[in-house]
């Protein structure tokens, strides 16, 4: 099958990230665009397919509504997941604009991080939630999440040892929520996201939230300090990316309606 002239493939992926080195293609390890582009190729049959993805997730991370694109007329949806490993599936594969970009044209992503506060841990949630058997000050979590709306400097939120050049974030929204059953949920939505950074955010915030430093001293985080003055960086299994914004529009609304998937 020929790629369509000027033809554009948009998807929609969900996958467990536990067992993956993360998203992108790495040489000799499991990666979800090296299982995706694989699939399509054979579906498709072309040699190589390469995907833009709207947000590289780290190994471990998860992924709800991961976009991704590629040029060339879409393929079908049952047909690559009849060939994809049972922790990925493709949920959508259809049209998009020409010249589609997942990455480029992405104006925000939303993820959302999972904490379980109940005493014992649960099997069902081990893969999916931080166990943090220890009461947090929620209302030191909401003030905390309050400060990060708005552009800010999140270099303390990123390893030393980095690609990046900008080191300023534009958060259009970020928020707590209590759930049932001892769960706590941190919902984020920005322009884009340096590595670890939400992970990081969570650390530093459930250490505030356990009288380990004052919400100032977190809001002074925000003005470019060094990153060892942030705390530890939560593990990547709590993290999901909910999906990817196009259009300028907000994917949480205004955070009351925000309900986690599945």
């Amino acid at each position: 099958m020929g790629v369509g002239a000027g033809a554009t493939a948009r998807l929609l992926i969900e996958y467990d990230g536990t067992d993956f080195s993360g998203w992108a293609r790495q040489p000799e390890k499991r990666t979800v665009q090296a299982e995706v582009e694989r699939a399509l190729g054979i579906v498709l049959r072309r040699e190589t397919v390469a995907l833009t993805v709207a947000g590289r997730t780290d190994a471990g991370v998860h992924a709800r509504g991961q976009v991704a694109s590629y040029s060339g007329e879409p393929a079908r949806s049952d047909a690559l997941n009849a060939l994809l490993p049972a922790d990925v599936a493709v949920l959508e594969c259809e049209a998009a604009a020409p010249g589609f970009d997942a990455r480029r044209d992405a104006t925000s992503r939303a993820y959302c991080y999972r904490v379980l506060t109940r005493r014992a841990r649960s099997p069902h949630e081990r893969r999916l939630a931080l166990h943090w058997p220890h009461r947090p000050d929620v209302a030191v979590l909401e003030r905390c999440a309050a400060l990060l709306p708005g552009p800010h400097d999140f270099t303390a939120f990123t390893p030393t040892e980095t690609g990046h050049r900008r080191f300023s974030r534009d958060i259009v929204c970020a928020y707590w929520r209590e759930r049932d059953g001892g769960r706590l949920e941190f919902w984020i939505e920005a322009d884009a996201f340096m590595r670890s950074m939400i992970r990081v955010l969570v650390g530093t915030m459930l250490e505030a939230a356990g009288g380990r430093r004052s919400v100032d001293e977190f809001g002074r985080l925000l003005d470019g300090r060094p990153r060892s003055a942030a705390g530890r960086t939560a593990p990547p299994h709590g993290l999901h990316l909910i999906g990817a914004g196009y259009g300028g529009g907000r994917l949480l609304g205004d955070g009351r309606d925000a309900h986690f998937p599945g």
